[in-house]
């Protein structure tokens, strides 16, 4: 959107990046005549944005807690902006210890995972958000929750970093061990022809068959903290994983199990999650600026919604897309359709 001329002389803005936010994140706002006659005030909603930098041609607002409109405005004086729409995630969960993506059922509940400290028994494991965002206990007996995802036929797949078991859940949150063995298990994602991947973060990326044999399907970098799996529209395996360094990669694996590079220089990347345009979405930092960050079929990527300790994102069937940080979990209203895991 180009700048326009405005006769009374009022805060112009020109650009508002990224286009969603959580609290904590950050609006960077461009345009001009911000500091004339007087110093801007940004709102988001009715709730004052606290700013980290302020020029005339340049704002960064921090989105408050409790901002639930996305209406942003500039104020300099008695002179206030065109408003800017901008998307604001909303808290549907907290007290949480997610360490991945959430997973969504058909009907659009989310699950989150209390995850823990490594060895920590909780009270319970796994949560689940119905339409209502009641959040109820899914799970109970079960240590360091990890990655998580559903199948064809509704059974949830939880991996434990603990004992590196794969389980299996009902709908009811009735559990029982799947398969054995996976390491340091953490992402977990299935393909196209029902078999399942599980990420062990020394390094290993198991294959299950439907009739539970294990191959080891390929071998990557080791990681600090977990691995992330998605598969995407061209049917390789995508991985994620942060290591020491700040220059980290997203990994995309053939069915033959080559790994190659699919885009180099996120920060910490985690979960991920794919749109039906086939752009990947997945939380990381990207030149400092932390979130989610949307990497196009052309290997272009932007950060797309600002926000701290973001560790995973899933599609809802209401084209939302569910955020969890370390300790909440976030429903944004982005209107992008995910891409079918199924």
């Amino acid at each position: 959107m180009g700048l326009r001329k405005d006769s009374n002389g009022r805060p112009e803005i020109a650009q508002v990046s990224p286009v969603a936010a959580i609290a904590g994140g950050e609006f960077q706002i461009r345009g001009k005549g911000f500091t004339k006659p007087a110093w801007p005030r940004v709102t988001i909603g009715d709730v004052a944005a606290p700013l980290t930098i302020g020029s005339d041609s340049l704002v960064i607002a921090k989105v408050p807690e409790g901002a639930a409109s996305g209406e942003l405005i500039i104020t300099s004086g008695d002179r206030a902006s065109q408003t800017w729409a901008c998307d604001i995630g909303i808290p549907i969960a907290d007290s949480l210890h997610p360490v991945a993506n959430p997973a969504v059922d058909s009907l659009g509940n989310i699950y989150s995972t209390f995850s823990g400290s490594r060895g920590q028994k909780v009270p319970v494991a796994v949560y689940k958000i119905d339409l209502n965002y009641n959040v109820k206990p899914f799970i109970n007996d079960m240590m360091n929750p990890s990655g998580m995802g559903f199948d064809w036929d509704g059974m949830l797949y939880i991996t434990s970093r603990f004992d590196g078991v794969v389980y299996q859940a009902t709908p009811n949150g009735n559990i029982s061990v799947y398969v054995e063995g996976m390491g340091v298990a953490t992402g977990l994602a299935f393909d196209d022809e029902r078999n399942m991947y599980v990420g062990d973060r020394s390094g290993t990326i198991f294959k299950i068959s439907p009739e539970r044999q294990i191959f080891v399907f390929a071998t990557i970098e080791p990681s600090i903290a977990a691995y992330h799996l998605a598969f995407g529209p061209d049917q390789y395996l995508y991985v994620s994983g942060p290591t020491t360094s700040s220059f980290d990669s997203v990994y995309r694996i053939s069915h033959t199990g080559e790994v190659e590079v699919f885009y180099r220089g996120l920060g910490r990347p985690q979960g991920m999650a794919f749109d039906v345009e086939d752009r990947l979405y997945i939380a990381a930092s990207l030149g400092g600026r932390r979130g989610v960050v949307r990497i196009d079929p052309n290997r272009n990527a932007e950060l797309f919604l600002s926000g701290p300790g973001i560790v995973g994102l899933a599609f809802t069937p209401s084209r939302a897309l569910a955020v969890t940080t370390t300790n909440a979990v976030y429903r944004v209203d982005v209107g992008i359709k995910g891409r079918p895991l199924f």
